[in-house]
C-alpha cells in the first residue's frame, strides 16, 4: 500500500476505531490478552478464576462465591459469565416458577448454576450440561465448594445434541419446567427442537436463552416467534462490563405441541 493510500485511509480507520472501540476492547480482553495469559500460565481463565475463588470465597456460601467471581471478572480478567444484571432476571424467574426440575445447557464456570441452585425449592433438581471436560472439571469444583451435592445439582459432561436424547433414560429427567440455554447461540435452535422432539418440555415450561442479541441467535428467535408454540418476551440488557454493547435474554413460555 502506498503512503498516499494509507494516509487517505487514516480518517476511516480512526472513525471505525472510535465507533467500535467497545468491541475492540472486548476483543482484546476475551481473545488476545486471554490467549497470552493462557500460554504464560498454562491454565485456562476458568482455572485461574477458581484459584482466586478458592483463596477468597467462603466455602458453602453460594452468594459469596458469586460475588467473588464478579470481582475477579471486573478487576482481573474478563470472565464472560452471566453477571448480576442478567442473574437477577434468572433468579426472579426461578423464584416465580419454583420449578421441580431445571435443565441448564452450558455450565461454563458454574456461575448461573449457583444462581439457580441456591434458590431452588427443597427437593428440586438441577441438571447442567457442559461439553468441555476441562471446563466441566472447574465447574464441578465450584458447585461442590458452594455446598451442593449430586442429588441437587448433577453435572453432565457431553455435547447437548448427544445428551438431550439420553436425559430421560440415563438421568431420570422426564420433563424440565425451566431450561436455560447458555452455551453457544448457534446451537440454540437445534437444542430447542431436540427438547420438543423428545417431549421434555411440559406445557407452561419456560425456556431462557442468553446472548440472543450478542453474538446473537436470529434463527432461534425467528423460530420461537413464528412456530406458534411459544409466547416470547425479550429482556434487553447490556453485555457484562460492556454496557454499551447491547444484548438480551429471550424468555419463551411453551404453549404445548398442538
Amino acid at each position: 500500500m502506498s503512503p498516499a493510500i494509507a494516509l487517505a485511509s487514516l480518517p476511516l480507520v480512526v472513525t471505525l476505531l472510535v465507533r467500535y472501540r467497545h468491541y475492540f476492547r472486548l476483543l482484546m480482553r476475551t481473545v488476545l490478552l486471554r490467549s497470552l495469559r493462557d500460554c504464560l500460565s498454562g491454565l485456562r481463565i476458568e482455572e485461574r478464576a477458581f484459584s482466586y475463588v478458592l483463596t477468597h470465597a467462603l466455602p458453602g456460601d453460594p452468594g459469596h462465591i458469586l460475588t467473588t467471581l464478579d470481582h475477579w471478572s471486573s478487576h482481573f480478567e474478563y470472565l464472560g459469565h452471566m453477571g448480576p444484571v442478567k442473574g437477577q432476571i434468572l433468579m426472579q424467574l426461578v423464584e416465580e416458577k419454583a420449578p421441580a426440575c431445571v435443565l441448564e445447557l452450558g455450565t461454563y464456570c458454574g456461575y448461573s448454576t449457583l444462581l439457580i441452585a441456591h434458590i431452588l425449592p427443597p427437593g428440586s433438581r438441577l441438571l447442567t450440561v457442559e461439553q468441555d471436560p476441562r471446563t466441566a472439571a472447574v465447574a464441578e469444583k465450584v458447585i461442590r465448594l458452594a455446598g451442593f451435592d449430586e442429588h441437587t445439582v448433577e453435572l453432565i459432561v457431553g455435547s447437548s445434541e448427544k445428551v438431550i436424547p439420553c436425559l430421560r433414560a440415563q438421568h431420570q429427567l422426564s420433563q424440565a419446567d425451566l431450561v436455560l440455554l447458555a452455551h453457544r447461540p448457534r446451537y440454540y435452535l437445534q437444542d430447542l427442537q431436540l427438547l420438543e422432539a423428545h417431549a421434555l418440555l411440559p406445557a407452561g415450561a419456560t425456556v431462557l436463552a442468553d446472548h440472543v442479541l450478542f453474538p446473537g441467535a436470529p434463527r432461534f428467535l425467528q423460530y420461537a416467534k413464528s412456530c406458534g408454540h411459544y409466547h416470547c418476551r425479550l429482556h434487553h440488557t447490556g453485555l457484562l462490563d460492556f454496557p454499551t454493547i447491547k444484548d438480551g435474554i429471550a424468555q419463551l413460555t411453551y404453549a404445548g405441541p398442538g
